[in-house]
């Protein structure tokens, strides 16, 4: 059995099960778990904790995410570990499948994020957290072969999100500005700066959803990214749907446009995630 399936068996089982973290926290309110695990949007880490703990509790989620390209798959398992609505550590698993050509690359990301000041919710201004991740490349051969400096790095970003209550008609909305230093190629899979250059640049990353219930959200996001290798690596974006019957499940089904990937040009696809909060 493969780790995806392991991990899709304990979201599943889960999701039968009441959460002992959260009675303090909006439904909706803990966003999800995004591609390189860090809780937020899909592609897009936010300033919320990927649980619903409490300043007196501790929350354990797991997650699965499949991207389906016109080329490539993209799959990712993860889980996050949030304390006591302050500091969130992550763990995330990315598998990217080089379909046309055969093979696939592989990426381990460790992540860890910290509350700053300010709740979503209940704070006049915005929640700010503050983020790292180190992403470890795994499959090194095409990332040496295209001319990346390193098979290992780094990010840091600084985000915000607010939630306002009631603020279209009627409808609570939910935005997010993420701030990014990075010089990762495709999120790392295809490694980190260029030989010549790898230096970091600051890269801007937004979302924008409107809960239209206790369970349902949609939305969009747009994530910048840098073109070191000379690729035309370019920008992303998704629109989203997202169900989330209980806090201990949520399911997010999404178009996601994600550009050029090592010179295969427009790469849209099915996004499609679970979440299950353990506890």
């Amino acid at each position: 059995m493969t780790l995806f399936q392991r991990v899709l068996l304990v979201i599943a089982f889960t999701a039968a099960l009441p959460v002992s973290a959260g009675s303090g926290k909006l439904i909706g309110t803990a966003g999800l778990n995004q591609l390189e695990g860090a809780g937020g949007g899909g592609i897009v880490p936010w300033a919320t904790l990927s649980g619903y703990d409490s300043d007196s509790e501790v929350s354990v989620n797991a997650f699965l995410t499949r991207v389906n390209l016109d080329d490539y798959r993209l799959q990712v398992a993860g889980a996050s570990v949030s304390l006591y609505d302050r500091v969130e550590v992550s763990v995330a698993r990315q598998t990217f499948d080089l379909t046309t050509l055969g093979g696939d690359i592989s990426q381990n990301i460790y992540g860890a994020k910290v509350r700053l000041w300010g709740d979503v919710v209940y704070s006049a201004m915005p929640q700010i957290s503050a983020g790292v991740q180190f992403k470890d490349l795994q499959d090194e051969a095409i990332a040496n072969a295209l001319g990346s400096a390193d098979t290992s790095g780094t990010d840091y970003y600084v985000s915000a999100t607010k939630v306002h209550l009631g603020a279209v008609a009627g409808y609570n909305l939910v935005w997010n500005l993420t701030a990014r230093m990075t010089n990762a190629n495709q999120m790392g899979l295809l490694g980190f700066g260029q030989t010549s250059d790898d230096d970091y640049e600051v890269m801007l990353e937004g979302s924008v959803g409107v809960l239209l219930n206790r369970n349902v959200a949609v939305g969009a996001e747009y994530r910048q990214k840098p073109d070191n290798l000379g690729l035309g690596e370019e920008d992303w974006w998704d629109v989203f749907v997202t169900y989330i019957p209980s806090k201990s499940f949520n399911v997010t089904l999404a178009w996601a446009e994600l550009g050029s990937i090592a010179g295969a040009p427009d790469q849209n696809g099915i996004y499609l995630s679970l979440g299950g909060q353990l506890w």
